[in-house]
């Protein structure tokens, strides 16, 4: 069987980008929802600071979910 051509080093950093990704996708979409309301520049700085609380809170939901969908797969 052909193994992965990354190093551990490699995985555990394409895993932090994916991360990173993933919270600022969230925060940036939170902020361009909020220009439809013309909100301050404060405004708009508190809304992707929310959005990046949210899109951390959402990341460790959906990890944690996959962690036990992981786990009841070993299980079989």
């Amino acid at each position: 069987m052909v193994g992965s051509s990354l190093s551990d080093d490699e995985r555990e950093t394409a895993n932090a980008r994916l991360k990173i990704g993933f919270v600022v996708l969230v925060a940036g979409s939170m902020s361009l929802m909020a220009l439809q309301t013309d909100p301050t520049p404060v405004q708009l700085v508190a809304v992707f600071a929310v959005g990046i609380g949210i899109g951390v809170a959402l990341l460790w939901f959906v990890l944690r979910n996959l962690q036990q969908y992981r786990s009841t797969l070993r299980n079989r």
